[in-house]
């Protein structure tokens, strides 16, 4: 059974988040601050729940320790309208943000879709036959979600193990924001969304450039992105 863990000061929210998850068939555990959701952490817990307006321990400041340790999935819980707390919950390695108030519906689709990506990708059956998938100097176990370069793992979160998987399946393609939000993150993207660039950006970080300094994932304004062959 999938294991969430909800990190909210509003009890009565999480109350309901905690009802409606465990009627979908979730475990579900609570904590109200970000101390005691940091203390409620386990290798048993699937993916987490974030506020990011706390006591003692605020979200952000939450999601910096929890990764110091764990690589779960975890979706924001941010106020309405405000950008920032989105964009600075991704740069810390969130991996998606859900604006408040929300419906269930939405609350559902955003787990259903942080989970998929956090499962094995579907490889072909050469694939499967092999040792891990191979570009360059970059290799791939899909059924581990682990990503080497150069011999050395990429600590990468779910979702940008997603993203290079997608890219790598795809090299020379220009890849449409559109595309990779609705065939990675599991979302139509919308106006004023940044939840790919930054995983992009995030990702593009991680990982070092060709010996001839270049980067290995091209932004093309108004476009999309490329991966960029090795030279």
């Amino acid at each position: 059974m999938t294991h969430i863990l909800i990190i909210d000061d509003d009890n009565e929210l999480s109350d309901l988040l905690k009802e409606v998850l465990s009627f979908e068939n979730f475990q579900v555990s609570t904590a109200y601050d970000g101390e005691a959701g940091l203390l409620a952490m386990s290798d048993t817990v699937d993916l987490v729940l974030l506020d990011v307006m706390m006591p003692r321990l605020n979200g952000f400041d939450t999601l910096k320790r929890l990764r110091e340790k764990w690589s779960v999935p975890v979706l924001m819980l941010t106020a309405k309208g405000d950008e920032i707390d989105r964009v600075v919950g991704l740069e810390l390695g969130a991996d998606d943000y859900l604006p408040k108030p929300f419906s269930e519906r939405e609350l559902l689709a955003r787990i259903r879709a942080i989970l998929r990506r956090t499962q094995a990708p579907v490889v072909s059956e050469k694939e499967k036959l092999s040792d891990g998938f191979e570009y360059y100097d970059l290799k791939l176990f899909p059924g581990r979600l682990e990503a080497y370069c150069q011999g050395t793992l990429l600590d990468l979160t779910s979702t940008e193990f997603a993203l290079l998987y997608y890219f790598l399946q795809r090299p020379g393609q220009v890849l449409r924001k559109e595309d990779l939000s609705l065939e990675v993150l599991g979302k139509r993207l919308s106006a004023f969304d940044r939840a790919v660039d930054m995983h992009v950006s995030n990702l593009r970080k991680k990982l070092p450039n060709w010996d001839n300094g270049k980067v290995r994932i091209k932004t093309l304004r108004g476009r999309g992105y490329l991966l960029v062959e090795g030279s």
